[in-house]
């Protein structure tokens, strides 16, 4: 039995950011431990498995992918400072993806990794918007990728220069279903960053899934000598004198350390802090989550009729809506990916096919709900969500797609909240970022999503670089920011 219960550093939580910064402090030799409460890794971004099925979760594309020979990338800087050769995930570029607007997606930009394609769409669609949006892409090209905040709206910027009301909207959805923390808008520094990871470094994913990274992740971990502690939550953190002094643990013991790396999110963390203080934080849950479905198919979507597409991001009419919905869910627009249509090389297939869809959700109308009551919702919007995908992704006979179908789940707000801890369920965490990572405690700071970085890349990023601002260039100037 492990009696150590003094760290150089403690991290709370075993997700991507917490993952990747252990990695980086225990390869300059720190003592760390990762405390997850839960016994799957990954956090916003794990698996599960369902009748001897593995089904990823948060995981539709792996942003900022950036091709082999491409420099000063996020993914790059990732590899380098955690010692991963990039042969070790094995990245498969995505094939095509669009932004589809109208009740069948009759509006669509296409997009792939090489980003004079979705240029050309633009062209083709708003050509009356091009150099606006010409300069738009400029100013983000000159945006230096940070999770802070610069006050100013990206609804308002993208308005300033494309002057075309579907166009604006066209470019905030993508942006906004894959990192934005607040109701209609984003601040710029956060759609920039996003924009770029989406849209000019473009999408890839492992083979094997989110599983692949947590596989080299935790294997870099273990061979650097960090330890490990799983079903072994933080129940409360206590300070004294404006510090963290001990990370009481849900099983009653307690453990101490020199800092301490929390990646369980801004609102979440300040709720551990025992006696309560006061902080330019304490920042007010977010309520951005979602329901996600899962259709498990006997061949390749393509194969059945339902495209080439890797990811579709939908919506029904000119006006997107990203908000909390008045309903469980809103259909009206969602996310939609295929796994089976990345571009795993020749000869190399998914063994099924998969289709998943993403809709906004209402965590406060899933979150109470009587177990049968639960279930019962969970049914009735199962096929309410699979078809507002549909109808974008094309005619097939619902004959034909049920044949096809072999197995389903769904998840929830209220799945999220339980398996991650996050308030609300919310998938990009408090509206309100620490770009810092700085907290009521001094030596207790954030990393992942409420530091303010997002995505697969983001998350490691976030961890790496807290790592490396709050205790390796503390210890000596070793570690430079990435």
């Amino acid at each position: 039995m492990n009696t150590r219960t003094h760290y150089d550093v403690a991290i709370i939580g075993a997700g991507l950011s917490g993952l990747a910064a252990g990695v980086r402090l225990a390869h300059f030799g720190k003592r760390v431990c990762i405390l997850e409460r839960h016994s799957a890794p990954g956090g916003l971004n794990s698996f599960y498995s369902l009748d001897g099925r593995k089904f990823d979760v948060g995981l539709h594309a792996v942003t900022n992918f950036g091709r082999p020979g491409s420099r000063g990338t996020p993914l790059l800087k990732v590899l380098r400072q955690l010692r991963i050769d990039r042969d070790e995930i094995e990245f498969c570029e995505q094939r095509q993806s669009r932004v589809a607007f109208g009740p069948a997606g009759e509006t669509s930009l296409r997009f792939t990794n090489d980003f004079t394609v979705f240029e050309g769409e633009v062209a083709r669609l708003f050509p009356a918007a091009m150099d606006g949006f010409r300069r738009l892409v400029t100013l983000i090209r000159s945006t230096e990728p940070s999770p802070a905040a610069t006050g100013v709206s990206a609804r308002e910027i993208v308005r300033r220069h494309v002057g075309d009301p579907l166009l604006e909207e066209m470019l905030l959805c993508p942006v906004l279903f894959y990192g934005g923390p607040r109701e209609h808008d984003i601040d710029f520094a956060q759609f920039a960053l996003l924009f770029q990871a989406i849209l000019l470094e473009g999408l890839a994913r492992p083979y094997e899934g989110i599983r692949a990274i947590l596989r080299v992740l935790l294997d870099k971990y273990r061979q650097a000598g960090g330890e490990r502690r799983m079903n072994c939550g933080v129940s409360r953190i206590v300070q004294r004198d404006g510090r963290a002094v001990s990370l009481v643990l849900d099983g009653g013991g307690e453990v101490s350390a020199d800092e301490v790396l929390s990646a369980i999110g801004g609102p979440e963390t300040a709720a551990l802090i025992a006696p309560a203080v006061g902080t330019p934080g304490n920042p007010a849950p977010g309520v951005i989550t979602y329901v996600e479905t899962v259709s498990v198919l006997n061949r390749e979507p393509a194969d059945l009729g339902l495209g080439g597409d890797t990811i579709v991001f939908f919506n029904d009419s000119p006006r997107f809506h990203y908000e909390r919905p008045g309903n469980q869910v809103d259909v009206r627009s969602g996310v939609i990916c295929m796994p089976n249509n990345f571009d795993f090389g020749a000869g190399r297939r998914l063994p099924e096919g998969l289709l998943r869809v993403t809709c906004l959700a209402n965590y406060d109308l899933w979150a109470p709900l009587p177990e049968e009551t639960y279930q019962a919702d969970k049914r009735r919007w199962f096929p309410l969500v699979q078809g507002a995908a549909r109808r974008v992704l094309g005619p097939v006979a619902d004959a034909a797609f049920d044949a096809a179908t072999i197995a389903t789940d769904m998840y929830t707000p209220r799945t999220i909240a339980r398996f991650t801890g996050r308030a609300n369920g919310a998938i990009y965490g408090a509206p309100v970022k620490s770009p810092d990572g700085a907290t009521a405690l001094s030596n207790l700071h954030l990393c992942g999503t409420d530091q303010g970085l997002l995505g697969i890349v983001g998350s490691m990023l976030s961890g790496i670089s807290m790592a490396n601002r709050h205790v390796l260039l503390k210890a000596g100037g070793v570690g430079a920011a990435p």
